[in-house]
């Protein structure tokens, strides 16, 4: 009996790179990303567009198909004939195919609101060049895609990022791009923003956000009671967040323009109820000397250095959290026990209660970089006496004076051969520990797991919050026999000497049985 060996599919992002890098000639790989995620995007409101035009004509409401309010109502965009993806593709292997695309795009972009400044610039398409054989190849690997089918993944944020990695043009500024589904989801399990005021100081292509409404329809909440604020530097990235949230319906204010967050706060007096952010890891130069010295979100604590930014980060969420307001975020592992100002900011952190919990993840998660990062926890309403889990307000105990560790660095199943993602069994176990911990109720320390130390253990470390410090670990070599062990040992290396020996003599004597001499 034979076994067929089944061929392993390509993720979407690898499929699409492999089309995409039939483009090299024609246009710059710096431009892959931009010229594959504007088709996308049309792909995506053109099948909303289609799905919402035959259910008008399923329930018998065909004399409005083309009245614009019984899309939009529904928060999708209505598209005239000649912005369908179907027009498209049917004029796929047409010589003018390039500003077809582009004016698609541009009439999509003029008459919504919500989509000015994020799509392509006009001509983005006619200006590249592109060969009309390559780019019809590219309309047909994208026409494959079924949005339907994946319209739970955040494709775009997750295309672009993929793209960024394979061309290798991140500059350094790891994580700023795209934050694995398994880590917003397991963020929103801790912190759960069901309703009040979501932010983000980073919000890159948008997907801390995507991933929170679904969190929050996948526990019968009310989309509408949640109001999301964000803001990102990079022009390119900021038109990606636009068209994520407008794929999404998903209503958000980012500012009127891509701005730095330290350099000109675009959300100056926000109080957020939630915050979950993934800053650029480690960002260096982020202000001059003298820039930000006198910042109000620096009150009470040490200015940040300008050498690294991670403290800057934690402080600007901090200032933003309203006074019950809760955050997570995820920051390099250097940042638990990095010392100089860093040292003081953390430590006033620490006896200002407001780290809550640390949770170190896998590594390899991200597609820009391998390291393992961690997860903070900050809670400005530790330890009060009612908190809200699982959308009900529930007495949890006192640990105003705790703080819990997790170490989740072998957890984790593989995907795509070199990625690892949490499972969605271990997002429920890695959650129920932290609630329970949080509600003083059937939570205990497990070695190697999690741990819940107190400020006095906290501060005999010097106010170091690396999970190692305090997490207990199993001896598993407890009661060896090491004599016996170290002289098996040394009975192998004797024996592996001898065969290296033998194998060396054999060569030799081949090379003189040719008439060759060996000499070592």
């Amino acid at each position: 009996m034979t076994t067929k060996k089944v061929k392993e599919e390509k993720s979407i992002e690898a499929q699409l790179w492999d089309t995409a890098v039939k483009l090299r000639g024609t246009v710059d790989a710096a431009y892959y990303k931009n010229v594959v995620l504007g088709l996308i995007f049309l792909k995506f409101i053109s099948d909303k567009f289609e799905k919402q035009r035959q259910e008008l004509i399923d329930k018998g409401q065909e004399a409005f198909i083309d009245i614009p309010a019984f899309y939009t109502q529904d928060n999708v965009f209505y598209l005239p004939k000649e912005s369908r993806w179907s027009y498209i593709i049917a004029n796929a292997k047409q010589n003018d195919i390039a500003i077809k695309i582009d004016k698609a795009l541009s009439d999509i972009e003029s008459s919504n609101e919500s989509l000015k400044g994020a799509l392509p610039d006009n001509n983005f398409y006619s200006n590249l060049g592109i060969e009309r054989s390559k780019l019809s190849s590219l309309l047909d690997a994208i026409n494959r895609i079924d949005t339907q089918k994946n319209s739970e993944i955040d494709l775009i944020g997750r295309v672009y990022e993929y793209f960024l990695q394979k061309f290798s043009i991140d500059g350094g500024k790891k994580g700023e791009f795209y934050t694995p589904k398994s880590i917003v989801n397991l963020i929103a399990n801790m912190i759960e923003p069901y309703s009040g005021i979501v932010y983000d100081p980073c919000c890159g292509s948008g997907g801390m956000f995507v991933q929170s409404m679904k969190f929050i329809e996948s526990h019968n909440g009310n989309k509408k009671n949640v109001s999301i604020y964000g803001q990102e530097q990079n022009r390119e990235t900021f038109k990606l967040a636009k068209m994520n949230l407008a794929l999404r319906g998903i209503g958000a204010n980012l500012g009127d323009e891509p701005a730095d967050t330290f350099a000109k706060d675009l959300h100056k007096d926000l109080k957020a109820d939630y915050i979950m952010a993934n800053p650029p890891f480690n960002l260096k130069s982020w202000r001059g000397e003298k820039e930000l010295l006198k910042d109000e979100r620096w009150q009470g604590y040490d200015v940040p250095p300008v050498s690294n930014a991670n403290y800057a980060w934690i402080l600007n969420i901090v200032s933003k959290l309203s006074s019950n307001g809760i955050a997570g975020f995820l920051l390099a592992n250097g940042a638990l026990n990095a010392g100089g100002v860093e040292y003081k900011i953390r430590k006033n952190l620490i006896e200002n209660n407001l780290v809550e919990a640390i949770i170190v993840l896998p590594r390899d998660m991200f597609y820009s970089t391998d390291i393992s990062v961690t997860l903070w926890i900050i809670n400005k309403d530790k330890g009060s006496q009612k908190s809200k889990i699982n959308g009900e307000e529930k007495e949890i105990r006192d640990h105003r004076d705790e703080v819990l560790f997790m170490d989740l660095r072998t957890w984790g199943v593989e995907y795509e051969k070199k990625f690892i993602e949490l499972t969605n069994e271990e997002i429920n176990r890695a959650t129920e520990i932290y609630h329970n911990w949080k509600k003083g109720t059937d939570y205990q320390d497990i070695p190697e797991l999690c741990y819940s130390a107190r400020m006095e253990e906290i501060k005999s470390n010097d106010y170091s919050l690396a999970p190692s410090k305090y997490i207990k670990f199993v001896d598993r070599d407890t009661g060896l026999d090491y004599k016996n062990e170290m002289s098996r040992i040394q009975g192998e290396v004797a024996n592996l000497i001898k065969k290296e020996k033998e194998s060396q003599q054999a060569i030799i004597e081949a090379f003189e049985g040719l008439g060759y001499e060996v000499r070592l």
